[in-house]
């Protein structure tokens, strides 16, 4: 969804969101830092790890919120945000997930809510290396943020 402070404030506000926690996942790098995402070269996308309640939050849930505040046709950018960094992405832990993830994408596709191609990717979760603790609870921490969200 782009940046990762916006969504995590938006998911954050969720009924049954236990935790978010942002950082990177889907490069090649180990343990990369924030400077080394911006680079671009570590294949890595900002994300938000969200640990949730299934018994009040579902999975299918989630996903109609990521769907809905984020613009899933532009390709490695979301608003001013562009780098590979920035790309839109679900990555699932589990066949449950993607088959969730992948059905709700299709519904999207079938819906001709858009009319560009949605790229937004669905992709096995790798390696979640969290933020520096500067951008855990950005938002909240800085409260004169802007984000396109």
């Amino acid at each position: 969804m782009g940046c990762f402070w916006g969504p995590e404030v938006l998911f954050k506000k969720v009924p049954g969101v236990i935790k978010t926690t942002v950082g990177y996942t889907g490069g090649h790098t180990e343990d990369p830092k924030y400077e080394d995402v911006c680079t671009g070269t570590t294949g890595h996308a900002e994300a938000i790890e969200i640990e949730f309640d299934p018994k009040i939050v579902s999975y299918k849930e989630l996903l109609n919120v990521f769907w809905s505040h984020h613009n899933p046709t532009t390709f490695n950018r979301q608003g001013p945000d562009a780098g590979e960094q920035y790309r839109a992405a679900i990555f699932f832990h589990n066949d449950e997930q993607k088959r969730l993830a992948i059905e709700s994408l299709d519904t999207l596709i079938e819906s001709k809510k858009y009319k560009d191609p949605i790229v937004t990717e669905v992709t096995e979760a790798t390696t979640f290396y969290p933020a520096e603790e500067y951008h855990q609870d950005y938002a909240e921490k800085n409260p004169h943020y802007v984000c396109h969200i």
